[in-house]
Order: structure tokens, then C-alpha cells, then sequence
């Protein structure tokens, strides 16, 4: 009987829904399916890294060891061989040191695949899970062209038993793995390596559910899904429809589907009544069509936008898919794909063909990256070699006695000092929010509290909830938090969906208070500590009398070492600001008044 991996938490943690929902309430959204009976949960990637760098708020590693202390089922991540979790390439000394800082965080289960299908990149990965105790899954990805064929797969497949894989797992981040050939590769993929097989899959049109499907009567073993909101939004499997089925089919998976409804319910108090922009239906449609994934399709779009070429979309997608045609055909899971957008992007709105080649390119043409399914066309070798520049940026991680070297300070600890290696500069406001706010236990104040503490706060919430008690506060060795009951907004007055919770409880967040003489009161949504910027030294998020977007940060409030962006909902102007940099709050404390504009112009 197959069993249901589950990829909602990562799915949270990463673009487009990264910040969408508060930390709390991922955190209760993992706790929740701890309890379903799922295979793993599989929590954070290449994507989760990412966003986490780009906000500059909370450590992906810190976000990992919270997960841990939460649940009890195996917790999963997705790494893509050599490149881990960023864009360039690490060596062996790296890798084993990142999978075993993974390990040592609460990872059990590594999903690894290499964006070329160059299976050889997987082996120093591989030995460094098996030397960290972790389990390996080998990942295939399967992508329209030559690597979609089923003997070029079978034949990287016959590989894997070599690694010490556990099981083979088809991934299709393109949409485009129809049921038959689900079935088919399935069934190769097993006979060719004698390894349990799963598959992960995606679809706007139902084929994903129908691949999931048919693969599991072929005897696919793990299904990857997300719960409904998030399958809906990114066109990922359901994991409650998936269960559903298998249970219709004979194939019970043993999963509690009404847990995954809870989790649902969750997920949909934050997303359920606004669109998943990036992946808009003339987004998918693209994609669906040329076979493409959707966060690359949004990411060209994006970049268009930015120039004002927007309508040059279809002109840049025939490019991209030409391209990869002329570079060797790679898949197109991440990073590789973004590589191929950006040159894309860079032959049309030059008007000329490669005559400046992004770095990333020129490494994959250069054989830097791997080994790609097909051969790479001579012309485009021809104006790689003719456009070689001594001073383009290294196409690989560097080695992390380097990174040591050159790292003055800003990190602390061999976790730190990776995310500078694979994310570089990039990674560097990051590093610097943490030095300003975590130099000590004692120092955080509102911040530091045990997992003890945090357990018998969580259970005061529970208690709030579930009595008619109106208000409970509770002191002790100086630290004081106060949970107080909500009552229903009126009738006209929506609740606040921008101010995101931040503690370890369940407390809801406080609704964004009626207009009073025209200003709308924005009140901390819990107990912690205010901070008006990203890090010591850095801009304010906003001044008083700046305007201010809908969603645009106002301020983060720290509470039990969770950095927690507090939002504004509307378009309107800051009038005042009410509280000091670095000041505890309490519970339903005015932070701000906004004045509401209508058609707040750009600025």
C-alpha cells in the first residue's frame, strides 16, 4: 500500500507563499500533521533557503530545528546534489558538512536529485547522508524531451542500488508526466534498480491526481502531496482527494484525511480568499502549454515586468525552449532552469543571439555543472569560447575554508558560515538581523523563553479557547504574557489578514481595530519585543507620514526567537508611531495609526 509524503510545510516556506502565513501557525500546521500518519514531512529546500536569505528575517536552520521540536514524524528535505540548496555548484567537503548540519537540525529523509539527471553528481551527497545517518531517496526528474524518455531514465536509474538509495523517486516539476507513462516508469524504474519507487508530480489540469493514481496501482510505494489550499493554489496532488481515492481503489494509504482537513482550515484562514498571484491562470496556461514549470514561466513574466517588455512573454518562452534544446536538452528543475530563463531573457531583448552569456550558462556549456542528456550544440560552444571572461563570477561555491577566511565575523557557526557559501553576499543581512538580535539567551528578553515555557504558554492559549474565561495572565522569573479572548469583529469590519501571529501559541491575532476619527489602529498581535528595522543600523520600515502599501512590513516583533513580520492592510499613510525601537509590548498594544487613502499613488 502506498504512503503519503507531505510537502505543505515547505510549500509555506517558500515563494510565493513565504510570509503569507504567520510562523505560529506553520508551526501548528506541522504539529497537526505530525498527528495524520504520514511517511514524512518533508520541510524545507532549495526554495525555503532562498526565501528565507531574501527576507533577511529568520535562519532556514532555525525554522528547521523549531519543526523538529514540534514533531515526531521523519522530517524530509529536498537537496539538489551538488548544488544543495542553492544556485552553484559545492565540493565534497562542502556537501558533507551541509547534509551533516541538516542532520544534526532534525533532517531524516534527503530527497536528492540533480538538476542535469547527472546521476554522478549524487555521490558524494549520498555518502554524506549515509555517514549522517539520514535516509537517501534518489530523485529522477523527468522533463519533455530526450530526459523524458523512459530508457534514458532506466538507464540513470541502474545507477542508484550503487549509492545506497532507499527508494527511486520521480519527480516532475514540469506538469507534463501523463498517467500512462506514470505507469510505465514506475514499473521500469523498479525492475531497473529493484528499489521501492515514489513519485512527486504536478498538474493545473487533474493530471498530477491521475499520474499519482495510476502510479499507485503500478505499485508506487510513497506519494508526494500538500494539503487541498496549497494543492490548489501551486497545482500540486491533494494529499485528502489522493487519500480519498487510494481508499476507493483498494490502496488505503492509512493516512486521518481529517487531520489534513485541519491543516487545511488553517492554511485557508490566511490564503483562502486571495489569489496565488504568480501562478495566474495566463501563467499557467503558458506553462501548461510548452511544458514548462510555473515558477519559471512567473519568473521570466517577472523579469519582463520589470523592463516593461511584458508582452514579449511568448517571444522569450520559444527562446528558452530553443535554447535548451542547443545546451543539451537538461531538465528543467531548478536551478537550471532559471539559468536558461535569464539567457532567454537577455537573447531577446538584445536582439542578439548569445552575444553576452549569463555565468551559469557558460559553466553548464563549460561541463562545470554536469553531464546534460543530449550533446550541446557547436555554434553555441563556438560563442561560449569566443565570449570567455577571466573576471565572470565563479560558477561554484567556494570551499568553506574560504568562506571562513573571508567571513569577518558575521558568522558564528559552521551553519551560517554554508548559507554565506552558497547564497554569498546574498546571505549577508541575514547574518547580520541574527548577530543583532541573538548575541545572548538573556538578552532577548521577550525572546527567551524555554521550550518548557513555551509548552505551558501553548497550554494556557488551549485553555482560553476552550473556556469562557475572558483574559489570563501568568508571571514568572520576570517574564510576563498576557492571552486574551477576542470577540468576533462586527458586522463591515473585516479582520486583520495582514498582521501575522508570532508566538508558539494558538492566540488569534487581534482584528485591526475600527477607523477612529478617520485611523485605522494597528495593535500587536502578541507579546514580544518591536523593532522598526531588519537589522541594527538599518532604514526603518516606515517613517510617520510615509505612505504605505497593502502588505507592506511596518515593523517585526521578535517573541520566543521568531522574527514576525507585522503587515499593513491597507494603502494608507503612517500618522503615528507608538511605540520605542527595541520596547517590550503587550498583547493589543497600539503600534500604529494609518490613514486610509484610496488610490495611493506609486511612488
Amino acid at each position: 500500500m502506498p504512503r503519503l509524503a507531505d510537502t505543505t510545510v515547505r510549500l509555506l516556506g517558500q515563494d510565493p507563499l513565504a510570509g503569507r502565513i504567520p510562523t505560529a501557525d506553520q508551526l501548528r500546521i506541522a504539529e497537526i500533521l505530525d498527528g495524520a500518519g504520514l511517511a514524512y514531512l518533508e520541510v524545507s529546500g532549495g526554495g525555503c533557503f532562498d526565501s528565507a536569505v531574501r527576507r533577511g528575517v529568520e535562519s532556514p536552520w532555525e525554522r528547521i530545528r523549531a519543526l523538529r521540536a514540534r514533531t515526531k514524524t521523519p522530517l524530509g528535505l529536498a537537496v539538489r546534489g551538488r548544488f544543495l540548496v542553492g544556485s552553484r555548484p559545492a565540493d565534497e567537503d562542502f556537501v558533507r558538512r551541509f547534509i551533516a548540519s541538516a542532520a544534526a537540525n532534525g533532517i531524516d529523509v534527503f530527497r536528492l536529485h540533480d538538476p542535469l539527471n547527472d546521476v554522478s553528481n549524487l555521490r558524494g551527497a549520498a555518502e554524506a547522508v549515509a555517514d549522517a545517518g539520514g535516509e537517501f531517496e534518489a530523485g529522477l526528474v523527468y522533463s519533455p524531451g530526450r530526459t523524458g524518455e523512459t530508457e534514458a531514465l532506466l538507464e540513470q536509474a541502474r545507477e542508484l542500488p550503487a549509492l545506497g538509495a532507499a527508494r527511486v523517486l520521480l519527480h516532475d516539476p514540469t506538469g507534463s508526466l501523463q498517467p500512462h507513462r506514470a505507469r510505465e516508469l514506475v514499473t521500469g524504474l523498479h525492475e531497473a534498480t529493484n528499489l521501492p519507487v515514489g513519485i512527486y508530480c504536478q498538474g493545473a489540469a487533474g493530471n498530477a491526481l491521475a499520474a499519482a493514481l495510476e502510479a499507485a496501482r503500478a505499485g508506487a510505494e510513497l506519494i508526494a502531496c500538500a494539503v487541498y489550499p496549497i494543492a490548489l493554489s501551486l497545482h500540486r496532488v491533494s494529499g485528502e482527494a489522493l487519500a480519498e481515492a487510494l481508499l476507493g481503489l483498494g490502496l488505503d494509504c492509512d493516512v486521518d484525511v481529517a487531520a489534513l482537513w485541519r491543516a487545511s482550515d488553517l492554511v485557508d484562514e490566511h490564503i483562502g480568499d486571495e489569489p496565488v498571484t504568480p501562478l495566474a491562470p495566463r501563467i499557467a496556461v503558458r506553462a501548461a502549454e510548452h511544458d514548462l514549470p510555473a515558477a519559471l514561466v512567473a519568473a521570466v513574466d517577472a523579469n519582463l515586468r520589470s523592463q516593461a517588455q511584458r508582452d514579449r512573454l511568448d517571444e522569450v518562452i520559444e527562446e528558452l525552449v530553443r535554447i535548451r534544446g542547443e545546451v543539451g536538452l537538461p531538465p528543467l528543475a531548478s536551478p537550471i532552469g532559471q539559468f536558461l530563463g535569464s539567457q532567454a531573457v537577455l537573447n531577446v531583448l538584445s536582439a542578439m543571439r548569445y552575444s553576452v552569456i549569463v555565468d551559469e550558462l557558460r559553466a553548464l556549456v563549460e561541463g562545470k555543472l554536469g553531464t546534460p542528456p543530449g550533446p550541446i550544440d557547436a555554434t553555441v560552444r563556438r560563442a561560449v569560447a569566443l565570449t570567455t571572461d577571466p573576471a565572470s563570477e565563479e560558477a561554484a561555491a567556494p570551499p568553506l575554508h574560504e568562506v571562513r577566511e573571508q567571513a569577518e565575523g558575521l558568522a558564528s557557526s559552521e551553519e551560517e558560515l554554508l548559507l554565506l557559501g552558497l547564497f554569498g553576499d546574498d546571505a549577508a543581512p541575514l547574518l547580520r538581523t541574527i548577530r543583532g538580535r541573538s548575541t545572548g539567551e538573556e538578552r532577548l528578553g521577550a525572546g527567551g523563553v524555554d521550550q518548557a515555557r513555551a509548552e505551558r504558554i501553548r497550554e494556557v492559549v488551549r485553555i482560553v479557547q476552550e473556556s469562557g474565561i475572558g483574559e489570563v495572565t501568568i508571571e514568572e522569573s520576570g517574564m510576563r504574557v498576557s492571552v486574551r479572548r477576542t470577540e468576533d469583529a462586527p458586522p463591515g469590519v473585516a479582520p486583520s489578514q495582514a498582521v501575522p501571529l508570532g508566538g508558539d501559541d494558538d492566540e488569534p491575532a487581534p482584528p485591526m481595530a475600527p477607523p477612529s476619527n478617520g485611523l485605522i489602529r494597528v495593535e500587536a498581535p502578541m507579546v514580544g519585543t518591536f523593532y522598526r528595522a531588519a537589522e541594527p543600523g538599518a532604514n526603518p520600515f516606515v517613517e510617520e507620514g510615509a505612505p504605505v502599501a497593502a502588505g507592506q512590513t511596518l515593523c517585526i516583533l521578535e517573541a520566543m526567537k521568531l522574527m514576525n513580520e507585522v503587515k499593513s492592510e491597507i494603502e494608507g499613510i503612517v500618522r503615528s508611531i507608538n511605540v520605542e525601537n527595541g520596547q517590550a509590548v503587550e498583547y493589543g498594544q497600539l503600534l500604529f495609526e494609518l490613514e486610509p487613502v484610496n488610490g495611493l499613488p506609486a511612488i
